[in-house]
This record gives C-alpha cells, structure tokens and sequence, in this order.
C-alpha cells in the first residue's frame, strides 16, 4: 500500500523545513506536537498556516495541538494568529515554555500522529529530515516531547482578568 511508505526527505534550508512543516501540520490527525525554540521566521503567523491549524482543530473534537518553546516572546507578542488560533480552540490547544534545566536541548521537531514527523539538527542549522510514516522515530520524538511537556508550564493565556 503506497499510503504507508516511508519516506526520508532531507532538508536544506529554512525554506525546505518551513514547506515540510506545513507538510507535517497536514497529515497530522490526531496528535499534532511542535518544539521550536521561539518558532520566529518559521510561517506560524502565516495565514496558511493558521488555516491548517485550524482545520486540524475543528477537523474532529478529540484533536490535540501542543506548542513548546523555550522563548515565549515572538509566540505572545508578534505572532497574533497562534494567539487567536489559542482563544479559540479552548482545550485543545496548549503552548507551553520549557523549564530552563531543558534549554540544552538544540534540535527542534514537530510530530504528527506517531506517524510523521519534521526535525532539524539544531536550532542554528538549517538542515533537516521530513520523514513520513516512520512510526519507530516518531514514536521516539514523541516519547521525548512528552517528557518535555512534562517539564514545563503554561505560557499563554487567553484568559482577560478583570478587577
């Protein structure tokens, strides 16, 4: 069945690790996991890619997207679609920030569904690895995001407090 062929695509550039992003963010349909340092450059407040995302959130109401960062600032100050994508998926959208014993870890990744993924070798390179329907390495990044995840606390909230 060619659904299920795995595919290894060697990434380039930034241009490459943005387009298989969005190649990522498409195929997930349960679970969709994205680690970046401080996703800055990298199409997330893009109109397209809010699109997707939300397509993904309302595809089905047990769908999950997790953002992790190590910086928060671009996430809440420049980048107003992930916010508003937030305000609106209620909870099923999480963006959290690492706790700072995690700042060694350099590679940034997104996973989708223990199926696909996307990763790059480190923050400050800009080659990579799309592999799709790889389940054994994204089970791996997975087991690694979530440990992560488990390391860390909200970041962004939509919540207006009023005294």
């Amino acid at each position: 069945m060619t659904d299920d062929l795995l595919i290894h695509t060697h990434l380039d550039g930034i241009a490459d690790y943005t387009a298989a992003l969005d190649t990522v963010c498409k195929l997930a349909r349960h679970n969709l996991y994205l680690f970046e340092k401080d996703y800055d450059g990298l199409g997330f407040n893009s109109e397209s890619r809010y699109e997707t995302l939300r397509h993904f959130l309302l595809a089905n109401p047990a769908n999950h997207l997790y953002v992790l960062a190590h910086d928060m600032h671009y996430l809440s100050t420049l980048c107003p679609r992930m916010t508003m994508l937030l305000r609106q998926s209620g909870n099923r959208m999480f963006i959290n920030q690492t706790a700072k014993h995690l700042l060694h870890i350099t590679a940034p990744f997104c996973v989708a569904d223990n199926a696909h993924y996307v990763r790059r070798f480190h923050f400050n390179d800009p080659r990579g690895l799309l592999a799709q329907n790889d389940p054994e390495n994204a089970r791996a990044l997975e087991s690694l995001y979530l440990e992560m995840w488990a390391n860390s606390h909200p970041a962004i909230s939509t919540t207006k407090l009023g005294l």
